[in-house]
């Protein structure tokens, strides 16, 4: 057990953790801090991230960014919507160490916003 448990471990930090993928349909799915056109549909609010303390250590800033992003426009299809206002983007930050020395890293991102169904001609799809 060990053992697997050690290959896991070196796998993950030789390799880094990818970014989550983005699911049918969400490449579609404009993210912008701008206001909503007019004629624009409220779906919900959503929630995109990437890491937590342990696989954010091994994981890129941009991984963790563009996964965040990438789970975010993924929620977004699922409640049917095409365009989500950017609301907040924030990293979480881990260290370690005492007072005479720490060290720590970005290991995870989340980013929160609201879901809109857009006529796709009003931002750019159509």
């Amino acid at each position: 057990m060990t053992k697997i448990l050690t290959a896991l471990v070196l796998t993950i930090a030789l390799t880094g953790c990818s970014a989550t993928d983005l699911e049918t349909g969400s490449a579609k799915v404009i993210v912008s801090m701008k206001d909503v056109p007019q004629g624009c549909v409220f779906k919900g609010s959503v929630v995109g991230e990437q890491g937590d303390f342990f696989t954010g250590a091994f994981t890129s800033n941009k991984n963790l960014a563009k996964g965040a992003m990438n789970d975010m426009k993924n929620e977004a299809v699922k409640l049917g919507a095409n365009y989500v206002q950017l609301e907040t983007n924030q990293a979480g930050y881990t260290s370690s160490g005492s007072n005479y020395g720490q060290s720590g890293r970005q290991t995870d991102v989340t980013n929160t916003g609201n879901a809109y169904y857009c006529p796709p001609e009003l931002i750019g799809l159509g």
